[in-house]
């Protein structure tokens, strides 16, 4: 029996895994296995919410072994060390417990007869002095329960009023940047009625600091300064053409000397794929350690590797590279899925297109902006307000069909609109 090995679990590896799993797997034609170092998923655009409280993981996170059962596919908890092309075989590394150093499982290896590569990306801190050391990141659920778990105490040390301000930097204006930033807002209205009725607005100072002169720079200029406005109402200090050179456990130097003080500092200002990558089995990479792919997104070197998401470099057919959204991930794991049915059967395998359907940006409960359509009109369809935030939810909504199909989303949706009634609104441990 064929086997097709996926590894990483995001939005893209895990779509794959279930739509091979439902048409390969349930069959008996193929055998299908996800690998990944983390037991459950949840969908990265949801992380800067985790980090603010709005979101409990442990109940909306997905169990990877739970789902393999469901969907005819195997769960193998691991993370990638080598590959060896020459034999078709993964290594993975020795799994150790970070509480107590143990280790959990040995090295391994896996044999494939087809490969994806579906590792995402991590957070590019440029070599930056001191990022690594003071500041947070947001590529993991661990990396925002780290931040949540700071933020509250925080709080506590205010209601004894050790300090009168808790003073948050985010640097990079992107859509994470953005949006943590009003959700650090509404987190802090939820605060004030669970016990800490003495912190208000004034209580919370968050410097939003972007390199560029816009913030959302990959969006048209009248979502930027549509989304500034926004924020700039809720009280964040947005500064453009701000570049920090320096993190320090007091805050931040910026590039025209100027230091912004901070006790908490997160950087969301560019990507890379994993470090590990970079010319990983012999593999053509870029800059950034994203594997080379052809149109078919087969690896340049390897026609039974595959890469998608975040991890693969794809160049578009007018120039420049596809970029490295949730909404490319989901439509290169449906062209693999295609393209893998379609190799065991001998047949010609399709191109990649990327369609671009617009980009949006939710502000909280506060409001939603973007753009709709991307290049299928002429510019793109500025939305705001409700209708932008129903499709937002819509974006998340499309990934659970994916997984678990209509019926079973339409379940999970109504359990959540129940859960937000029992639940508290602000996670709060």
């Amino acid at each position: 029996m064929i086997k097709i090995v996926i590894v990483g679990g995001g939005a893209g590896g895990l779509e794959l895994a279930t739509k091979l799993g439902n048409k390969l797997g349930k069959k008996n034609k193929a055998k299908i296995t996800l690998v990944d170092k983390n037991r459950t998923h949840l969908w990265k655009p949801l992380l800067h919410e985790v980090a603010a409280g709005s979101l409990d993981d442990g109940i909306d996170a997905l169990s990877y072994p739970a789902h393999a059962k469901n969907q005819y596919f195997n769960f193998k908890l691991g993370k990638l060390k080598n590959i060896d092309r020459q034999n078709k075989k993964i290594q993975l590394s020795e799994l150790i417990d970070e509480e107590d150093g143990q280790i959990i499982l040995p090295e391994s290896q896996l044999n494939y007869d087809i490969l994806v590569m579906a590792l995402g990306s991590v957070s590019n801190d440029f070599n930056t002095l001191g990022v690594s050391e003071h500041c947070i990141f947001l590529d993991t659920p661990q990396q925002a329960k780290k931040f949540h778990h700071r933020m509250l105490n925080k709080y506590l040390q205010l209601c004894v009023q050790e300090t009168k301000q808790v003073n948050v930097a985010i640097i990079g204006a992107g859509a994470t940047g953005v949006e943590l930033s009003a959700e650090l807002f509404n987190a802090l209205e939820q605060v004030s009625s669970y016990g800490f009725e003495h912190i208000d607005a004034k209580g919370l100072k968050v410097s939003l600091i972007e390199a560029g002169n816009k913030i959302l720079p990959a969006l048209p200029e009248r979502i930027s300064k549509s989304a500034h406005k926004e924020l700039s109402k809720l009280g964040v200090d947005v500064r453009t053409s701000t570049m920090v050179v320096e993190a320090t456990e007091k805050g931040l130097l910026t590039k025209s000397g100027e230091f912004i003080e901070a006790d908490l500092i997160v950087w969301s200002a560019g990507i890379k794929a994993p470090d590990f990558l970079k010319n990983i089995a012999g593999l053509e990479t870029n800059r950034i350690n994203q594997l080379v792919v052809k149109p078919t997104l087969q690896t340049s070197l390897d026609d039974s590797i595959y890469a998608i998401g975040d991890c693969a470099s794809c160049a578009l057919e007018k120039g420049g590279f596809v970029p490295p959204r949730a909404q490319s991930a989901h439509q290169m794991a449906s062209l693999v899925a295609k393209n893998i049915i379609a190799s065991l059967a001998s047949k010609t395998l399709v191109d990649y297109k990327y369609t671009d359907y617009g980009s949006l940006v939710s502000l909280s409960h506060y409001s939603t902006v973007g753009s709709l359509m991307g290049n299928l009109m002429k510019g793109s369809m500025k939305v705001e307000g409700r209708m932008a935030r129903l499709v937002y939810i819509s974006l998340y909504r499309m990934h659970q069909v994916a997984l678990h199909g209509y019926f079973r989303t339409v379940l999970i949706t109504i359990v959540g609109r129940i859960n937000r009634v029992l639940r508290p609104r602000l996670k709060l441990h």
